[in-house]
C-alpha cells in the first residue's frame, strides 16, 4: 500500500529506466563496438580476465592464450595490461575479483548462448560483450529501484522523486549504468545502495539475516576495489547523530549488546575477501600482492583541487550536479539522520580517490559514494521544496547541469568537442554547451593563445626556407625548393633562436608549411610545434618567459601539405630570444616542415 501512495517517485523511476534504455542500446550500444571500444576492453577486460581464465583456457596461472585474444580482439594496447609477471613467472590479475564474481551469471549466460548462436566460445565474442553490457544495465536499474527505496525511508515521495532524477539523468552515473557499464562504478552504486538499505534495517530490527547481508556487502565491495574497506563504516556509525562521548558509550553499549551480529557479519565479509587472498597464494605463492606497479597513492599530498576542479577532468567540471551534495551538506548537518555515518564515509572516501596518484582518470571514481551523497542532496531538495525562494535559485542550475550532462555525454562518444586528455580551461570555455566551434579552437586544447581578430602592424621578424641547411634533420623530399626540415619519429630537433624583444609588439605568429605521408592520432604521441621567449643570459635553461606548443597533426591529415601558425601573446615579463623546434618522440610517423615565418603584431 505504502507504494501506491508513492507514485511519483515511481514514474520517475520508469523514465529514468526509459532514457537509460535508449542510452544504452541506442545512443551509443558499447556492446556493437569493436577493438577498445568494446564492452570488454581497457580496465572491464582487466576486472573479467579471471572468468575465461578459469571456466575457458583453465590456465589461470600462465597466461598462454593471452597473446591470441589481444591480437584478435584488441581489448587494449597491444600489450597485456591485464595482468603483472611475479617473481615465480607466473601472471598476477592486476585488479582484484570482485567484478568477476558479479559478471559471472552474466558470463555463464553468454556462454550457453555463444554455442547455441555459432559465436566462438572464447569469452570476447559477441555475446560475451553484450552479456556484460546488459549485466551492467540491469544492476544499475535495480540500484535505482532499491535507491528509491532507500529514500522514501527518509523522505516524501517528491522528494525522493527529484533526488532519483537529478542523480540518474544529471550526472556522470548515466554514462557508467549505460554505456561504461562494464566498468565497477555501477556496480558499487547498487552495492552500496544495498548496504544503506540492509543497514537500516539491521538497526530496525537487528535481525540475523542483515547482519549476514551486510558483511556480505561489505566483503564484495571490498573484494572489487580494496579501498573500499571504508564501506564498513556505515554500518559502524549508523545512527550516530554527533561524536559527543555520550554517543560513542551509546554505540559501544550498542556493539556490545549485539556482539553476536556483529561478529557475524565481520566473518561474511572476510569470507567473501578471502577469495583475493587464496587467488594470490595459488598463483604467486604469496597471501598478499601489491598488483598495480607503480601506482599508489600519495596521502600526504592528495589532489583535491585538480581532482576536483580541474578542466581536464575534473569531478565537478564534468558532473556539476554534485556541487548540490556539497551544499546540501548544511540542510543535512542541520536536519538529516545517520550524519556521522553518512559524512564520515563520504570524507574519508573522498579523501582516498584524490589520494590517488592518476587522479586525472576523472569523477567515475565517485559514482560508487552517490547512494551516500544522495542524503545531502535530498536533504537540500527538501529544503527547496519548503522554501520557493530557494526552489527559485536552484531550478536554473538543475536545468544547466542537465544540459551540460547532456552535451559531455554527446561529445565523449559522438561529438567532437570534448577530449577527455587535452581539455584546458580557454578550451572548455570556448565549447562548452555548444554542438559546433569553429576548426581553430583545437588548437585551444594545447595552448592557451587563439588570435582571431585581424592583426595590425604585421613585421617579419625571422623566416627560413631551409634551403642553406644540411644534415640529419634535413630531407631533399622538399615541400618548395631543393630542402625541407625532416622531423623523423624519436627525434627533437635542435631550437632555431632568434633575437627577438617584441618591443612596441602584442602578438607574435610562428607559421610554417607542413606535410605528411600518415596521421599520428593519439594525441599523447603527436608531433609537438614549439614556440619559447626566454632571456639568453638566464641560467635556468628551463625557465622561460612564455611558452606554447601546438599538436600539429590535430590539424593536417594524411598525405596533406598545409600551412600552420602558432600565435602567442607576447608577456610583460623581459626576453631577447624567440626559440623555435620540433618534438616527436613517441610516434613513428614522420612530418617536413618548410617555409618558416615569424611576424610581430598587434590587436
Amino acid at each position: 500500500m505504502k507504494d501506491i501512495n508513492n507514485k511519483l517517485s515511481r514514474y520517475c523511476w520508469f523514465l529514468c529506466v526509459a532514457l537509460m534504455c535508449y542510452t544504452s542500446f541506442f545512443f551509443y550500444p558499447r556492446w556493437k563496438q569493436g577493438n577498445s571500444e568494446a564492452t570488454i576492453s581497457w580496465d572491464v577486460s582487466g576486472y573479467y580476465w579471471y572468468l575465461p581464465s578459469i571456466f575457458i583456457y583453465k590456465d589461470l596461472k600462465h597466461q598462454t592464450f593471452k597473446d591470441s585474444i589481444i591480437s584478435k580482439y584488441h581489448p587494449c594496447n597491444e600489450f597485456f595490461m591485464q595482468a603483472m609477471q611475479t617473481d615465480n613467472g607466473n601472471y598476477v590479475m592486476k585488479y582484484s575479483s570482485g567484478m568477476a564474481v558479479m559478471y559471472l551469471p552474466f558470463f555463464t549466460a553468454a556462454h550457453l548462448a555463444a554455442g547455441m548462436m555459432g559465436y566462438a566460445r572464447d569469452g570476447f565474442s559477441l555475446p560475451y560483450q553484450f552479456a556484460i553490457q546488459l549485466g551492467g544495465f540491469l544492476i544499475s536499474i535495480l540500484g535505482l529501484w532499491y535507491l528509491r527505496k532507500l529514500l522514501l525511508e527518509f523522505y516524501n515521495d517528491k522528494v525522493a522523486a527529484i533526488t532519483l532524477f537529478l542523480v540518474a539523468a544529471g550526472t556522470n552515473y548515466i554514462e557508467y549504468s549505460c554505456i561504461d557499464n562494464g566498468m565497477s562504478h555501477c556496480w558499487l552504486f547498487t552495492v552500496y545502495v544495498f548496504l544503506l538499505l540492509n543497514t537500516h534495517y539491521f538497526y530496525r530490527s537487528f535481525e540475523t539475516k542483515y547482519a549476514v547481508r551486510i558483511g556480505l556487502l561489505v566483503g564484495l565491495a571490498t573484494l572489487t576495489r580494496f579501498t573500499d574497506v571504508i564501506a564498513c563504516m556505515i554500518p559502524l556509525l549508523w545512527g550516530m547523530e554527533g561524536l559527543t562521548v555520550s554517543q560513542i558509550k551509546k554505540q559501544l553499549a550498542l556493539f556490545g549488546t549485539h556482539f553476536k551480529a556483529l561478529a557475524i557479519a565481520g566473518f561474511c565479509a572476510l569470507l567473501v575477501v578471502s577469495i583475493q587472498l587464496i587467488y594470490w597464494k595459488y598463483v604467486s605463492g604469496h597471501w598478499l600482492v601489491y598488483s598495480y606497479g607503480d601506482q599508489g597513492f600519495s596521502f600526504l599530498h592528495p589532489n583535491f583541487r585538480p581532482y576536483t576542479v580541474s578542466y581536464r577532468s575534473g569531478w565537478l567540471i564534468y558532473s556539476p550536479m554534485m556541487i548540490f551534495a556539497f551544499i546540501g551538506i548544511i540542510p543535512f548537518i542541520r536536519n538529516g539522520k545517520n550524519k556521522v555515518a553518512i559524512l564520515t564515509f563520504f570524507l574519508f572516501n573522498y579523501y582516498i580517490v584524490c589520494s590517488w596518484d592518476i587522479w586525472w582518470y576523472g569523477g567515475r571514481a565517485m559514482i560508487q559514494s552517490y547512494p551516500v551523497l544522495i542524503f545531502p542532496i535530498a536533504a537540500l531538495a527538501n529544503a527547496a521544496l519548503n522554501r520557493k525562494t530557494l526552489a527559485w535559485i536552484f531550478t536554473p542550475f538543475v536545468l544547466i547541469f542537465l544540459y551540460m550532462n547532456v552535451w559531455i555525454t554527446y561529445h565523449y562518444h559522438k561529438g567532437a568537442l570534448y577530449d577527455p586528455d587535452f581539455m584546458t580551461k580557454r578550451y572548455f570555455w570556448r565549447v562548452a554547451g555548444r554542438w559546433s566551434a569553429p576548426g581553430s579552437t583545437i588548437v585551444l586544447r594545447d595552448n592557451t593563445d587563439l588570435f582571431e581578430g585581424q592583426p595590425k602592424n604585421m613585421r617579419l621578424v625571422y623566416q627560413n626556407d631551409f634551403e642553406s641547411d644540411s644534415g640529419t634533420f634535413f630531407t631533399s623530399q622538399a615541400i618548395s625548393g631543393r630542402r625541407s626540415l625532416l622531423v623523423r619519429g624519436g627525434q627533437i630537433t635542435p631550437a632555431l633562436s632568434v633575437p627577438f624583444t617584441g618591443q612596441g609588439m602584442q602578438w607574435i605568429r610562428v607559421q610554417a608549411t607542413f606535410r605528411c605521408t600518415k596521421k599520428e592520432w593519439d594525441g599523447w604521441n603527436m608531433t609537438q610545434f614549439i614556440v619559447k621567449l626566454k632571456r639568453t643570459n638566464e641560467t635556468d635553461t628551463n625557465k622561460s618567459a612564455r611558452y606554447n606548443m601546438l599538436r600539429v597533426f590535430r590539424l593536417l591529415n594524411d598525405g596533406e601539405t598545409k600551412e600552420i601558425s602558432l600565435d602567442m601573446k607576447l608577456p610583460k615579463e623581459p626576453y631577447d630570444s624567440l626559440q623555435i623546434w620540433f618534438k616527436n618522440v613517441l610516434s613513428d610517423k614522420e612530418i617536413v616542415v618548410d617555409n618558416m615565418k615569424a611576424w610581430g603584431f598587434n590587436e
